[in-house]
């Protein structure tokens, strides 16, 4: 495998994260914590999600498609990951409409009990769950 190329357990692995990212609802906000529960262990994929016009000339996820924005942690509270990166997160929120409060020490916060979102599992799982007659979980997701 050539430097900087993904295995396919590490693609599904991302693909996986990002596709429930892809459905918290616009104006609502989950923790890393949530989506890890829901999907397994969240890891680094937010981090690495490259821009709609970077390197990868059409990269299946990117910043434009996967609202990065949405996910927060567990406090309710935006992770400083570098330079005006809190801010930007903010900003970005504040245009869904999310309440973004920042406190005195430039922290910034989002109140969870008006915006946040912990469904027990996936919308786009919920049929495959609630349809499932008696199987369980785990063969009822590979029915379809």
């Amino acid at each position: 495998m050539a430097p900087g190329q993904r295995s396919e357990e590490v693609w599904l692995w991302y693909t996986v994260v990002y596709e429930a990212i892809q459905e918290i609802p616009h104006g609502k906000v989950t923790s890393y914590g949530h989506i890890a529960r829901l999907v397994g262990k969240l890891g680094v994929c937010l981090k690495n999600l490259p821009s709609p016009s970077g390197s990868n000339k059409s990269p299946t996820f990117h910043s434009g498609n996967v609202p990065w924005q949405r996910v927060i942690n567990a406090k309710g509270g935006i992770s400083p990951r570098g330079p005006s990166a809190a801010g930007q997160q903010a900003d970005a929120l504040r245009r869904e409409g999310v309440e973004v409060r920042q406190d005195a020490m430039g922290q910034y916060t989002v109140p969870l009990a008006e915006f946040g979102w912990f469904p027990d599992v996936l919308p786009s799982e919920a049929g495959l769950v609630e349809s499932s007659d008696g199987e369980d979980e785990d063969e009822a997701a590979y029915h379809t």
